[in-house]
């Protein structure tokens, strides 16, 4: 649960089978950070995860966005119960990096293979983050291909950040929007969310994808909310929604910011 400062102090709690049923049945659900996934969370495992934010480089395709981020890949056997992080090559600028590729799916960079700097090696070992992919990848293995398969799991850690109020931070893309095949599944777990405003995330029909919510007919929005404790997050079903978070400013006339960690899962044989 989460302390009055913020801080996670313990996550004990079991998913829900209505949680599980929703994203089986509606393509996409919603859950609370107090008590996800059966996770039994020390302090301090939070704590890193929540410092690995501090110092995420700018995303290098992308350098007016105020968008930071690092991002690695890693292999998970659900039979053996065996988590395996794929090893980065070497960028002579960026460093150690994971490439990530989209296909067609994001209209900012089509069919672009973009290269980030990978996670610290050190955050790889965190207790919270390793358990979070187990308790996603359990969360999906209703689908045949994924409990037939090495699942492969891509983990982003996201920052939009802004000096003040005159700023803004934007995702990628900047539109509702897909990320995947029939077989790929999203999730996002807010980490950090200090003095900022927006964040909103959308999901609606995956007709919708490419274009702003507000010009979304009403019956085809299926969501809107926030996620503001430790740990909030949400889970899509790729190929049956389209999802969409709207861009952040500073509150109050500070600089603020908003980490998330965000998981794509797909079958071994899926490229995304």
């Amino acid at each position: 649960m989460a302390a009055p400062n913020g801080e996670i102090t313990s996550v004990t709690a079991a998913w829900a089978p209505l949680g599980r049923s929703r994203l089986r049945e509606d393509g996409f659900t919603r859950f609370q950070g107090a008590g996800y996934g059966g996770i039994d969370c020390a302090p301090r495992d939070f704590a890193d995860l929540r410092a690995a934010f501090d110092d995420l480089p700018r995303d290098p395709h992308a350098p007016g966005s105020n968008r930071h981020r690092r991002y690695s890949q890693a292999v998970y056997l659900p039979w053996s119960d065996t988590l395996s992080w794929i090893p980065e090559a070497t960028d002579p600028v960026l460093g150690p990096v994971a490439e990530y590729w989209q296909d067609t799916f994001n209209p900012d960079f089509p069919g672009l293979r973009r290269k980030f700097p990978a996670l610290r090696a050190g955050l790889k070992e965190n207790g919270l983050l390793c358990e979070l992919i187990r308790a996603n990848v359990g969360h999906v293995l209703w689908h045949d291909e994924l409990a037939r398969s090495p699942v492969y799991v891509g983990v982003h850690l996201i920052k939009l950040a802004v000096g003040g109020p005159d700023e803004v931070a934007v995702s990628s893309p900047d539109c509702l929007h897909q990320d995947g095949g029939r077989s790929m599944f999203t999730f996002a777990h807010l980490v950090t969310n200090d003095n900022v405003d927006g964040g909103e995330n959308v999901i609606a029909a995956p007709g919708c994808a490419g274009m702003l919510p507000d010009a979304v007919a009403f019956e085809d929005v299926l969501a809107r909310f926030r996620l503001t404790a430790p740990l909030d997050g949400y889970a899509v079903h790729d190929a049956r929604v389209s999802h969409y978070v709207s861009p952040v400013r500073g509150a109050g006339g500070a600089a603020g910011s908003r980490g998330v960690v965000i998981m794509g899962i797909a079958p071994m044989s899926a490229q995304f």
